[in-house]
């Protein structure tokens, strides 16, 4: 070989590189721990157990990559959705959500970028601590401090060789905090304490390396340390305490410093025991009850809500005259057993299951609704109708609730749907990650998908925009669902308790056996919750679909007393209904008083809300004695008739009908806007309601009442009371005045006769009619339930 080819070194290139090869030959030696298989144990010399009663010291007992730092990384918020932990990662480096995958951690960390991130031969020159400690330029800013705690267990591992596991490692079984329930003064501070448990019956102090967050940090703070700060306004709210995948939820209460009256709660009248339950926790915390709501406030109130419509003017003179001290409770009974009762509620039900028309098509939608109130109808116990609905079979176009199947086409998308309507349970996030606020994993959401991995389907499938085809839904003898990560089949499992599968049966009948049990307190909770909220203005766990420890009942002994009450009654809802709509709570005022104008989770007092979008637009037809004509329903037909968003209407578009194209479930937000103020005020369709010649303005005009009676009607109709006597004064002279000056003037000018003067006189009357009208429907007292 030539000497161009092969050039000489001289000493002093062979002596650098003598010595960079020896640092190699180290650096390789430590990195043999680091690059080791992480399902097997690390060496002897540094696999000791823990010990777990204290945080371990740089050099003294071994790290555990698990238990020692993973935590550090989760307290200081690397793993977090808005960092690493996210779904493409931060700058190149991607942690798992919260931890929730150790392997996948380690091996970003250790093996990833070509093991840059760690230095063992000098620890605190490693990448993953300079940047945490902001030595070098890290987007999220000093996470640790030089020479903290946290920096002696992440330097102390590195310096260890980085060891997956160590020899008998525990694992981590539960996570408590000390003290759950805090009653704090204003202004008042406390302190959490975390305390981790291990399989080895160890058990330490986290509460350092504890991430914190409150519901309502207005009501109490919480910093990083887990201390507690109460604000200054009496209230209550939940603090979230999560140490890796363990979530534990302490309760915080801040009552009135000024004590109600000696004895105040004794003295209020108790119908059953949603007063008892409901009474017990304000007095708890200082908060006074609003006084009783008039008879004519009761009275609209339970027409809106169990039957969806106002009560007519006669209906409302006969409830309010009538002495029958029983009057409240055969007032219900009689509503129960309305017609209008199954439209209003299958119309509600009908938010959560209709599915996009476009998608399934429009006939599958109209047999999804026919079934829907089928069930309300023939008053279906509810566990038979979740029952029904999760094992439906056979064609689209004979039994509605298989649409249910047409628009879910996949095991996780109809898991998703039947765990948060029939459970409360949102399982959506552990589709990709382990739930942040829940305990359930990526294991928990496919295993509970696959109850639904049997589900076939014959047909042509969908064909949006039209998808007008007939579709078939059978159990299939093949099916699977596997874990997205591991490839794993899982069997069929629900999220708690057992239900196995019978040879040869559908898995669907397992899991709706197991859904509907008396021993799942989730099914009738979330039922009796949705219920709540429809009736009371906001539900005892809100949003009303989302039971979560991290997400407490307000009041958690009347949430469970009502579904225990439920499931007695064999899960009739006419019978819940009548429980609630008869306890003294619901027929409070909405007016608060100086010691509950803060209250929003107790039920103090009734909580106002806009009526629903169908229930506000047959109140319009009601008291113009007019109705609106629907595409593709029969004439005179009913708002919450309606049986698809495809048919138009800006009225219910207006006041908060769901988008056709939204999936469901569709729970509504009762929240007014402007735009709904300037429709009433404005519309050409509404005005001509008011003055339409068949309506009530002109029959009222065209009568031969008083002023007085007319007036009369008209409070009745459309605020269900009578008016009092300003408004009665005011109304009925705008009413004798147009009158007699219709008169006087036609007098003057004409002299034809009394036929011409009373048609002149009408005129006049019904003019001022159709004001008052178009006044009193564009008031708060007409659009909200008082």
């Amino acid at each position: 070989m030539s000497d161009r080819l092969s050039p000489r070194l001289s000493p002093i290139h062979i002596a650098i590189v003598a010595t960079l090869l020896g640092i190699i030959h180290q650096s390789t030696a430590g990195l043999g721990k680091v690059f080791a298989d992480p399902t097997q144990p690390a060496s002897a010399s540094s696999a000791n157990q823990p010990n777990h009663s204290e945080s371990p010291k740089q050099a003294q007992s071994p790290v555990s990559f698990e238990l020692d730092v993973q935590p550090i990384l989760a307290a200081q918020g690397c793993n977090a959705g808005a960092c690493h932990g996210k779904q493409r990662g931060q700058n190149g480096f991607q942690l798992s959500l919260l931890g929730f995958d150790s392997n996948f951690d380690y091996d970003a960390i250790v093996r990833q970028a070509r093991g840059r991130r760690l230095t063992i031969r000098a620890p605190e020159s490693s990448l993953l601590v300079q940047k945490a400690t902001a030595e070098l330029p890290h987007g999220g800013g000093r996470k640790i401090e030089v020479g903290s705690l946290a920096y002696q267990i992440l330097t102390a591992w590195i310096r260890q060789g980085a060891p997956r596991q160590l020899e008998d490692e525990p694992t981590l079984t539960s996570v408590e905090i000390a003290k759950t329930d805090f009653l704090l003064k204003p202004s008042e501070t406390a302190q959490l304490s975390v305390l981790a448990r291990f399989s080895d019956g160890s058990e330490r102090d986290v509460t350092s390396m504890t991430g914190y967050l409150s519901n309502d940090a207005a009501i109490t703070s919480v910093d990083a340390t887990g201390k507690l700060v109460a604000g200054p306004i009496p209230g209550e709210t939940a603090v979230m305490a999560r140490y890796m995948n363990h979530i534990c939820v302490a309760n915080v209460s801040i009552p009135r410093t000024t004590a109600l009256p000696e004895g105040f709660y004794d003295q209020q009248p108790r119908a059953n025991f949603i007063d008892d339950l409901v009474h017990d926790k304000l007095n708890q915390l200082q908060i006074q009850v609003s006084d009783p709501a008039s008879e004519s406030t009761f009275l609209r109130r339970v027409y809106t809500d169990v039957i969806g419509r106002a009560p007519t003017a006669n209906e409302a003179r006969e409830f309010l005259e009538s002495q029958d001290p029983d009057k409240r409770e055969r007032l219900v009974d009689q509503l129960l057993d309305q017609p209008e009762y199954i439209d209003h509620w299958a119309n509600q039900w009908a938010d959560l299951l209709r599915p996009n028309p476009y998608r399934v098509g429009i006939k599958a939608v109209l047999n999804y609704d026919n079934w829907i109130r089928q069930q309300f109808r023939e008053n279906v116990p509810y566990d038979e109708f979740a029952r029904r609905l999760i094992t439906a079979k056979g064609s689209t176009w004979h039994n509605g609730a298989v649409t249910l199947f047409r628009d879910r086409r996949s095991p996780d998308e109809v898991a998703t749907l039947v765990s948060q309507l029939f459970l409360g349970v949102r399982l959506e996030c552990a589709k990709c990650h382990h739930h942040p606020f829940e305990k359930w994993s990526q294991h928990d959401f496919y295993s509970f998908a696959a109850y639904f991995g049997r589900v076939g389907r014959k047909g042509k499938g969908l064909s949006p925009p039209i998808s007008g085809g007939e579709e078939i839904v059978y159990v299939s003898t093949k099916g699977s669902v596997k874990h997205p990560v591991t490839d794993e089949v899982l069997p069929p499992s629900p999220l708690f308790g057992t239900a196995e599968v019978a040879e040869g049966s559908d898995p669907r009948e397992a899991l709706a056996e197991w859904m509907t049990s008396p021993d799942n307190e989730y099914f009738a909770q979330v039922h009796v919750n949705r219920v709540w909220a429809q009736l009371m203005g906001r539900g005892i766990v809100d949003p009303v679909d989302d039971l979560r420890s991290t997400n407490p009942p307000s009041n958690p002994r009347l949430l469970d007393a009502l579904a225990e009450h439920f499931q007695q009654s064999g899960f009739d809802q006419k019978d819940l209904i009548k429980t609630i709509v008869l306890s003294n709570v619901y027929s409070l005022s909405s007016v608060p008083n100086e010691t509950n104008a803060a209250d929003r989770l107790n039920h103090s007092r009734h909580y106002r809300h806009r009526l629903r979008a169908e229930v506000l637009a047959q109140a319009v037809a009601d008291v113009t004695e007019t109705s609106e004509s629907f595409s593709g329903l029969a004439p005179e037909s009913r708002a919450n008739q309606v049986w698809t968003h495809r048919i138009d209407s800006t009225f219910l578009d207006t006041f908060g009908r769901p988008d056709e194209n939204k999936d469901p479930p569709c729970e509504r937000i009762p929240d007014s806007s402007v735009t709904q103020t300037l429709h009433l005020m404005n519309s050409r369709e509404l005005d001509a309601r008011v003055r339409s010649d068949s309506g009530r303005a002109a029959r009222l005009a065209n009568s031969d009442l008083t002023p007085a009676d007319i007036v009369t009607d008209l409070y009745l109709a459309i605020f269900s009371r009578m008016p009092n006597d300003e408004e009665r004064s005011y109304a009925e002279t705008l009413i004798r005045d147009s009158s007699e000056n219709t008169a006087s003037k036609d007098n003057t000018a004409n002299q034809s006769g009394e036929k011409e003067q009373k048609e002149t006189t009408d005129e006049g009357r019904r003019r001022v009619m159709e004001d008052l009208m178009w006044a009193m429907m564009n008031s708060p007292e007409f659009i909200i339930q008082n």
